[in-house]
């Protein structure tokens, strides 16, 4: 009993946990004292706080919250709502989400939670990982302790377009006790099940990116043609990642070491945590982009195609360039932190073939029919490419022999291109259905919450609950419905 409070006492990630939750409970006894505090009332906006990872040019991150505010907008009536979003780097975020107040949020968080919560009439959870430990527990103890802080009001408190897996027993438990009275809109069953094993309502979804909207296809194609692309070759996009350095976890020592002398930089993730690493991290990581080379020069060998490398986040410029110089350095590197989302998934639409260890590569691509290999480090490209009905595209990133069996999987998809082209384009509208449906729920948890609160009185159908399309949209529904 004593080394189990010891050990709970010097791990920062469980003293984050158990100041988060006392910081909840607090907010709860503070709201049972004065029950009209920040309580919806008929007649006004009503105010919610959208908690994300963004600030940190994570392209999905990012574009999920661009579509869930279109969303709400078109679902609850831009006049009757008033939306406030967390951001780590407003400097990051600056031109995105439209008419939305943002908020910068400190790397030690639970304070401004506590202070910024309570000022809303409801929270809306964001990130995608939003239940696991394979990232960083922190942030999904932000998620959990963003949601607990609005049910400990009694107020709107919803994941929305979550995804759950493995999480260790300290950030099940706090899951479990501060999101019981919470509602999980999931992208897949799977995550249900994990989380109504922890006593969590759920219901199903889908990711929110479906309805993303890029930048015109001529941005993407002159950003390529100025990196040396002919418009005539094949392009084969790839998005590597290093699948190894994860979870970040905190540690004091090396925090430490980092202000007084400057060490353990290039593992240093922010504030106190730092990614997992090692000499054999080190040796996985170049084994997994010694395959990725491996397998890209053999295809370009026998296709001519022309090969780009994409950055999803910021974090990713490390693996891309390393790609690019196990590929003689003639790669051309678009990295998140120099391109915005809009014209990064311009860029990608322009492929052939996409090479992706990034979901949302894959998400943003599919309504352009862009024919996706998966490389994958978790469920989430797993759970993708099983429902676009072709499993046969995935790998994972510590399989064995893997440069060989994916040099035989990118053939594959290079030869049956434009069945899976049709294949994808023809899958995205039972997306968009689910994610209409995700909006009707919405509604129905929000007004059970708030019973006043005035629906549109439009049909419920799924045109009327999803932000407007584009017209590549319009035309993929039209055909497939």
């Amino acid at each position: 009993m004593i080394r189990k409070l010891v050990k709970k006492l010097t791990d920062p990630d469980r003293a984050l946990q158990a100041a988060t939750s006392a910081l909840i409970e607090a907010t709860g006894v503070r709201y049972a004292l004065d029950l009209k505090q920040s309580r919806y009332k008929p007649g006004e906006p009503l105010k919610l706080l959208l908690a994300g990872y963004v600030g940190q040019r994570n392209t999905g991150a990012d574009l999920r919250v661009e579509e869930m505010i279109r969303q709400l907008r078109t679902v609850l009536g831009d006049e009757q709502i008033e939306l406030t979003c967390m951001t780590f780097n407003p400097e990051r975020t600056a031109g995105y989400f439209r008419a939305v107040r943002q908020v910068e949020m400190p790397q030690i968080f639970p304070p401004f939670l506590a202070e910024e919560c309570p000022k809303h009439h409801g929270v809306v959870a964001c990130e995608g990982s939003m239940f696991k430990s394979k990232f960083a527990n922190a942030l999904s103890v932000l998620m959990a302790g963003s949601l607990g802080m609005a049910s400990a009001e009694g107020k709107l408190s919803v994941g929305y377009g979550a995804e759950a897996g493995d999480m260790d027993e300290g950030l099940a438990h706090f899951v479990r006790k501060h999101c019981s009275q919470s509602l999980v809109i999931c992208r897949n069953d799977p995550s249900r099940k994990v989380l109504e094993a922890l006593g969590v309502r759920t219901k199903g979804g889908t990711d929110t990116a479906w309805t993303f909207d890029p930048a015109p296809a001529a941005v993407g194609e002159a950003q390529l043609r100025a990196a040396g692309w002919d418009g005539i070759r094949p392009l084969l996009i790839v998005c590597p990642i290093n699948p190894y350095w994860w979870p970040a976890a905190p540690d004091l020592v090396r925090a430490s070491a980092l202000g007084l002398f400057g060490e353990f930089r290039q593992e240093h993730y922010r504030s106190i945590y730092f990614h997992t690493w090692s000499e054999e991290s080190e040796r996985r990581y170049d084994t997994y982009l010694r395959s990725l080379a491996q397998s890209v020069r053999e295809l370009v060998k026998e296709t001519d195609a022309f090969v780009a490398c994409v950055g999803m986040e910021a974090l990713d410029r490390d693996a891309c360039l390393r790609l690019s110089e196990l590929l003689n350095g003639r790669v051309p590197c678009f990295i998140s932190d120099e391109h915005d989302m809009y014209r990064l998934v311009s860029i990608l639409r322009h492929a052939d073939l996409l090479l992706s260890s990034r979901f949302h590569a894959i998400v943003t691509t599919l309504p352009a029919g862009v024919p996706a290999v998966g490389v994958t480090m978790d469920e989430r490209i797993a759970n993708l490419l099983h429902g676009t009905g072709h499993p046969e595209l995935l790998l994972r990133v510590d399989e064995p022999e893997l440069p060989a069996r994916l040099i035989t999987v990118l053939r594959d998809a290079f030869a049956r291109r434009d069945e899976l082209r049709r294949d994808n384009r023809r899958y995205v509208p039972s997306q968009l259905r689910l994610l209409a449906q995700m909006g009707m729920d919405f509604e129905d948890e929000l007004t059970r919450v708030y019973p006043d609160f005035p629906r549109r009185q439009v049909p419920r159908t799924f045109e009327n609950y999803l932000p407007p399309l584009s017209p590549n949209l319009q035309k993929l529904l039209e055909q497939h419905t």
